[in-house]
């Protein structure tokens, strides 16, 4: 993968890159049969009123259905392409399994076309990329992405375009896994991870070049509050140019920039060991 960028011809190009080297040669058309309408709603509820700010206009997209779940276990798959996914960072995989189904996976740094991969139910030495597995059959040190929260439920965790987790420790029923987030947590043996890293980690690393280009993936401008009238923010109104004053707040009134807004009661707490931050998990003192 490689970060190009273009000769400034034109304003926006003069601070565009791109990404390029992983997708199929190939133009085909995505697989009809794993694809779905996207009915967008522009931020907006049942009743027509935003909900969510920032959200509207943007091209027609058309959603890939991705294998979550790889449950056809020990039956080989070619990978046929490597396409681009409008919904996701990630690019996705077409499988091409023997019995004749196909099903979109997320492509890993390594996959390439002609790669043959599998979803394994039983311990096996293959720990190639792309191999679906328990991660009570992981050994330790592995790196995994698409990992489920709660076995069978799909995969959940590590699914963003360069993520990967790495396997730590394994006690009894409990594996620890170490976040991309740097959150170490508990799983269950029995939930199912993929083995290696996600591919197009450059994502992370382009540059939309002009404000247009952001429009066109559906993103609204930002308003800052401080730049409000008094009505419209807490942080806004003020004579010239103010800073808004007070800590930074929402135009609700919640604390931003470092105010802990998760529930302590929430049930996920239990399997966290330390936080992103650094600091350990408080155990839930309610009840």
């Amino acid at each position: 993968m490689a970060i190009i960028q273009s000769r400034p011809l034109t304003p926006g190009q003069r601070f565009l890159t791109k990404i390029s080297g992983q997708l199929s040669s190939s133009k085909n058309s995505p697989q009809r049969s794993l694809t779905h309408s996207k009915i967008r709603s522009s931020g907006r509820n049942c009743y027509g009123r935003i909900t969510l700010r920032r959200r509207g206009g943007g091209h027609k997209k058309l959603g890939r259905i991705v294998d979550f779940g790889r449950n056809k276990f020990d039956i080989p798959a070619t990978v046929k392409t490597i396409e681009y996914d409008p919904t996701r960072s990630a690019n996705i995989a077409l499988l091409a399994y023997k019995d004749g189904e196909k099903r979109y996976i997320l492509a890993t740094k390594s996959m390439k076309e002609g790669d043959t991969v599998h979803s394994r139910n039983v311990k096996t030495d293959d720990f190639s990329d792309g191999t679906s597995m328990q991660l009570r059959f992981i050994p330790q040190g592995v790196l995994v992405h698409s990992i489920e929260s709660e076995p069978g439920s799909g995969a959940k965790f590590a699914r963003a375009a360069g993520m990967s987790a790495q396997l730590v420790a394994m006690e009894n029923d409990l594996v620890t896994l170490k976040m991309p987030s740097g959150e170490i947590r508990y799983f269950h043996a029995d939930c199912r991870a993929t083995i290696g890293v996600v591919g197009n980690e450059e994502h992370g690393k382009r540059s939309l070049g002009k404000a247009g280009r952001n429009r066109w993936l559906g993103h609204r401008p930002r308003v800052r509050g401080v730049a409000m009238n008094p009505v419209d923010h807490p942080m806004g109104g003020g004579e010239g140019r103010t800073s808004g004053g007070g800590h930074p707040v929402s135009p609700w009134g919640q604390l931003a920039k470092g105010k802990p807004t998760r529930k302590r009661a929430k049930s996920s707490n239990a399997m966290i060991l330390i936080r992103r931050n650094g600091k350990k998990m408080r155990k839930n003192t309610r009840g």
